[in-house]
């Protein structure tokens, strides 16, 4: 019986390593975190339906969890439907191993958010914005970002 026990609470305290709460947000809140950032910071917007968004993500988790000393922050903002947040979209993070913050964005106008993060956003994903507040730099992508691309934009982002 203590054998099951311990398995019973190795099994819920593993769980809790691997499973993150995925907060749900509103454009305000991204907005908000963007401007008053005071480490560089990198929001990938994506959703667990579009293939190109999760072919490139694990290059950012490769890629920016390295640079976690130097205070860099990935954040990825899923567009995942409402009826896929949060157990479909926590499900999702699971099995492919994403160790990121992940948020959800509680919106349903990409006409109203889009715009707010940048003119140029058409609606498409994914799309990445890098934000470095001390030094006045901020980079919209309105693509997928290859792995040997993605290294260059962060030189870019810490330089």
């Amino acid at each position: 019986m203590k054998k099951l026990i311990g398995l019973f609470i190795f099994i819920c305290m593993t769980n809790i390593v691997f499973c993150q709460q995925i907060k749900k947000v509103k454009i305000a809140d991204v907005l908000k975190m963007i401007d008053t950032t005071t480490s560089p910071l990198v929001i990938n917007f994506w959703a667990s339906w579009c293939a190109p968004c999760v072919h490139e993500i694990p290059w950012f988790e490769k890629n920016i969890i390295p640079l976690e000393s130097k205070g860099v922050k990935l954040i990825l903002v899923s567009l995942d439907l409402r009826e896929d947040y949060p157990k479909a979209l926590a499900a999702f993070a699971k099995k492919e191993n994403y160790r990121s913050t992940i948020l959800w964005l509680d919106e349903t106008d990409p006409n109203m958010f889009c715009p707010k993060i940048d003119r140029a956003w058409d609606g498409a994903i994914p799309v990445t914005l890098m934000v470095n507040n001390k030094k006045k730099y901020k980079q919209f992508f309105a693509q997928q970002l290859p792995e040997p691309r993605l290294k260059l934009e962060l030189q870019k982002l810490l330089e």
